[in-house]
């Protein structure tokens, strides 16, 4: 375990390096959650588009749910495991670290985790719809997810148990919404 923890340092050693002040703004705007506004909102209207107001409306509240469901595990493991963050170690004169606050645990990333579930969710959602959107939504992800090493406040291991999460949750629920939308708006829109 203890090899494991140093390959991690390491890892996040040479990922968080290979920053640039250069890239530092777009970083930090990729990391802030209120920068996928307007993604939500396109997204949104292609939701309803495809599926119409109620199976929209019960979309939006799975979705509350999901993301409710990633923070609150998330919470739950990093005080379980309370693995100091990055910027939290001695070994951060080493990293650059960039973001506005750092936390005090960080196994695992929220961040990953709930855009990991929102993009499977949304993007399975909308995939027979929209040729490309799945691999957008996972793109977007990853993005996401990289952006908390850039800035120095999570692990890559953090980072990848996030993106793991993330992925059987909005698969969860993705199967959830299937079920509703067959039970109640299998005449008012198309099955997924």
């Amino acid at each position: 375990m203890e090899e494991l923890m140093q390959l991690d340092e390491e890892l996040f050693i040479f990922l968080n390096n290979l920053g640039t002040t250069t890239w530092d703004g777009f970083w930090l705007f990729i990391t802030d959650k209120l920068a996928s506004i307007p993604l939500y909102a396109v997204l949104l209207y292609l939701l309803y588009k495809s599926y119409g107001l109620k199976p929209t409306l019960v979309i939006l509240v799975l979705v509350a749910g999901m993301i409710t469901c990633t923070d609150q595990l998330a919470n739950v493991f990093k005080h379980g495991f309370q693995r100091p963050r990055p910027c939290q170690e001695d070994f951060i004169e080493q990293a650059r670290y960039i973001a506005v606050r750092c936390g005090r645990y960080g196994y695992f990333s929220a961040h990953a985790a709930s855009s990991t579930a929102l993009a499977i969710f949304i993007g399975l959602l909308l995939k027979r719809f929209y040729k490309y959107i799945f691999a957008f939504m996972l793109v977007w992800a990853l993005v996401v997810s990289y952006s908390r090493i850039y800035v120095g406040v999570h692990y890559p291991g953090d980072v990848l148990t996030g993106i793991v999460i993330g992925t059987l949750i909005g698969v969860i629920f993705y199967q959830l919404f299937k079920f509703i939308n067959y039970k109640y708006f299998t005449e008012q829109s198309p099955t997924v």
